[in-house]
This record gives C-alpha cells, sequence and structure tokens, in this order.
C-alpha cells in the first residue's frame, strides 16, 4: 500500500450570515470528523464554535465526530438554529387564519 492511498482530500466549512470559509486539506483516511476539524484550525478562527452544540454533517447529512470520511468529502458544520421552523410556520398559519376571521 503506498502513501498515497492513505491520504484524502476533504474540505471542512462554517457558514455565517455573510461569510462562508472554506478549508481544503489532505489529511489521513483514518482520521475521524472531530480530529478532521480540529486539525483544520477552524475552531482557533471561530472560537464560537462548540462541537459539543453545534452539529456536523457531510454533504448537507448528519454525521457523529467519530465518522470517519472518503476522499473528496465535504465536512460542514452547522451553527444552532435560532428558532424552531415548526415554530414559525405554525405561528405564520394562526396569524393567517386571523387576518381572514377579521376580514369577514
Amino acid at each position: 500500500m503506498s502513501i498515497e492511498s492513505d491520504i484524502i482530500h476533504v474540505d471542512v466549512v462554517y457558514a455565517l450570515p455573510n461569510e462562508q470559509r472554506v478549508l481544503n486539506l489532505v489529511v489521513s483516511k483514518d482520521m475521524t470528523v472531530e480530529e478532521i476539524i480540529q486539525t483544520s484550525g477552524i475552531l482557533a478562527l471561530y472560537p464560537e464554535i462548540d462541537l459539543k452544540v453545534n452539529k456536523v454533517g457531510v454533504f448537507s447529512r448528519n454525521v457523529k465526530l467519530d465518522s470517519t470520511v472518503r476522499d473528496r468529502d465535504r465536512i460542514e458544520i452547522y451553527r444552532p438554529l435560532l428558532a424552531d421552523p415548526k415554530e414559525i410556520r405554525r405561528k405564520r398559519v394562526e396569524q393567517q387564519r386571523a387576518q381572514a376571521a377579521n376580514a369577514k
């Protein structure tokens, strides 16, 4: 087995409302998602990232920190939701119903 077959290329991504940071890395194929994130240096760039709080995924699919990845995978670090989308939709429907009732 050659050394080249033991390495993979991955991206570590963190998106803010006005900025997206993409870090391209060459890592060992047996590294976990957590190890790759720590190696990337993104935690130093964005100290608000807490891997105990922030969920992570690969190409929009949630993964655990102890997961491994494949060559050319994109590891994404997600920001916590500020509001529950289901709750927002429920409130919007209630407002629409109230407006419809008032219009009668």
